[in-house]
């Protein structure tokens, strides 16, 4: 109803009967209720009609300027093929500004942000409404960092120096690993956003389905199910052993459209945190240094974090994921720092 409406619906229908049912006059049930005349006699009438005492709405029964029906669905098919602003699509439609503006809105096209760099297509996001609901997996590479730091802090010449001189060292060396990739395997929990990670020197299906029998222990012991998980179409998910042991643990296994890895775009998303804010986050003098903070990094990342995703709350507090009924306390001791 208006907001500076002297009656409410419910005064409305008492005034309507007032005079229609019990016949009092006009002029009394408006000094009564300290409305004008006509106001009275509006909702009577109404009342006497049978119409609703609700507000009519404002809309005009006939718009001789309104757009065509195709003018909108042309307005989106430009705003999608050439991405062009509305300042610029109205000159191509001989619209104003402003229309194009609410046609893109009505259509949430009104920020490119919306749509997809890759295909144009409108950004869909979907959200599954319970921890456990949908697992996402994936595996991220990083070039493992020679004794002495990598070339992003101590500078090109230097980093190609240690990473000379690591190589040179026995591989059996536990302190210097050999010099090559690490295969950071992460799975995240769709609804919560809760992460799990391990990191093996290589990507195999052997490796990938071991790191997936772990994480799903991890999250049934703290009271979430999984039921299903995607991953891209990698060798190793797309194996025999990672087929038997989806269906040894009772999950459903369902991969993404070849070529399109936002489909899986929470875990990449993740990824580009974990970079962020463990893999580059400061100078590691050895990949031995870098690995050992993983844990610590997850630990914030799940319960000290907030996530904006999730409406900034915690991960391992979000929603109905009690995990165990502990809701995680940030203490100053137990901050990650880095």
């Amino acid at each position: 109803m208006h907001p500076n409406a002297a009656l409410t619906p419910r005064h409305r229908l008492k005034v309507a009967q007032l005079v229609v049912d019990d016949g009092w006059p006009i002029s009394e049930v408006a000094a009564r209720f300290q409305v004008s005349l006509p106001t009275v006699k509006r909702w009577a009438d109404r009342f006497r009609a049978g119409e609703p005492m609700q507000d009519r709405s404002s809309r005009p029964h006939y718009s001789p300027n309104k757009s065509s029906i195709k003018t909108p669905r042309r307005c989106i098919s430009l705003r999608l093929r050439l991405r062009e602003g509305p300042v610029q699509l109205a000159c191509r439609l001989g619209l104003a500004p402003s229309t194009v503006h609410r046609i893109l809105s009505s259509v949430r096209l009104n920020r490119l942000s919306h749509i997809d760099r890759a295909t144009g297509e409108p950004i869909r996001r979907y959200e599954h409404d319970h921890p456990g609901a949908m697992l996402h997996v994936d595996v991220k590479k990083l070039g493992n960092i020679p004794d002495g730091g990598s070339w992003r802090y101590v500078g090109r010449q230097q980093g190609e120096k240690n990473r000379a001189a690591t190589q040179d060292k026995p591989r059996n060396a536990h302190h210097n690993p050999l010099m090559g990739k690490a295969f950071v395997h992460t799975v995240i929990d769709d609804n919560s956003r809760v992460a799990y990670a391990e990191i093996h020197d290589d990507e195999t299906a052997l490796t990938a389905t071991a790191v997936l029998f772990r994480a799903v222990e991890w999250f049934n012991q703290r009271g979430i199910v999984i039921e299903r998980v995607l991953s891209d179409n990698g060798g190793a998910y797309r194996s025999h052993l990672w087929r038997d042991t989806c269906a040894e643990l009772g999950i459903k296994h369902k991969r993404t459209r070849p070529y399109r890895p936002q489909t899986n775009g929470k875990v990449e998303r993740f990824h580009r945190t974990l970079a962020d804010g463990w893999a580059y986050a400061r100078c590691y003098t050895s990949e031995a240094e870098r690995r050992g903070e993983l844990d610590g990094w997850l630990h914030y990342y799940n319960h000290h974090r907030p996530h904006t995703a999730c409406n900034n709350q915690l991960p391992f507090s979000r929603r109905d994921c009690t995990f165990n009924g502990v809701t995680p306390i940030l203490e100053e001791h137990d901050e990650y720092t880095g």
